[in-house]
């Protein structure tokens, strides 16, 4: 009998659901299914993505196979043969990516030698136009994949915080504190912001720093998401702050 989806419990009692848990619910052909993987495209594109630029050097065809590798996943043909056994999520993505450009590379190959290839060149469904990537800074195409992962996991995390305050009322505190959360105002003016608020400097610093504990928190249930247990979580941390800061 195969393993029961994961769930990560929060610390408010509630379950979020995990990456492997998706990459299970995504290999039904229901609704469901193609909901888990549709989301799961989503959110890793870019790493993909950066990878891909990386190795190819040409934006344009990196955001093509990008595409073309998602819409294999949405078919159900790669994301059949993912096991939660084998890890990490995101050691799986970059291993089905490589997979996926080196039967590219043959297949151009082949069609160079007169076999027969069709070329696929998809767009963003809503506007039309290539979807924009990040330029690769780092040393090799895997630091590359990391630091994206890197970026999209706190993007993930901070999307996860911000429907936690929406949903209990605490929308609009959160997006005046978000800055000191990002980083964008390490050393910004609280003393406006806390009369803004209404609440005296002390209480604001206090609000923050548990702020900043709760996005922590987070993103470690985030990463643990991705992982086949918890006792890598601390070294998936280290390897994100590693990678963000290549």
């Amino acid at each position: 009998m195969p393993d029961a989806p994961q769930t990560t419990p929060t610390a408010n009692g509630a379950f979020r659901t995990t990456r492997w848990t998706q990459v299970s619910r995504s290999k039904a052909d229901s609704p469901t299914g193609r909901k888990a993987l549709a989301e799961l495209c989503e959110d890793y594109y870019e790493p993909v993505a950066t990878f891909l630029k990386y190795q190819l050097n040409n934006e344009e065809e990196a955001q093509d196979l990008a595409q073309e590798f998602f819409s294999k996943m949405l078919e159900g043909d790669a994301i059949a043969r993912a096991d939660q056994q084998l890890g990490k999520f995101r050691s799986y993505l970059l291993g089905a990516v490589k997979h996926f450009l080196s039967h590219h590379r043959e297949a151009s190959r082949r069609l160079k030698r007169g076999g027969g290839s069709e070329n696929v060149s998809l767009h963003d469904d809503e506007t039309g136009e290539a979807r924009p990537i990040v330029d690769a800074t780092a040393s090799s195409p895997d630091h590359v994949f990391d630091r994206q992962w890197a970026l999209t996991t706190l993007a993930n995390t901070l999307q996860a915080l911000e429907s936690e305050c929406t949903n209990s009322g605490r929308g609009e505190f959160f997006e005046k504190v978000k800055p000191w959360l990002t980083g964008e105002a390490e050393y910004g003016d609280q003393t406006s912001l806390a009369a803004e608020c209404g609440m005296n400097a002390n209480a604001l610093k206090v609000a923050i720093h548990r702020m900043k504990k709760r996005f922590r928190e987070l993103l470690k249930e985030e990463i643990a998401g991705t992982l086949t247990g918890t006792d890598g979580v601390e070294d998936e941390m280290q390897t994100l702050f590693t990678a963000l800061g290549q």
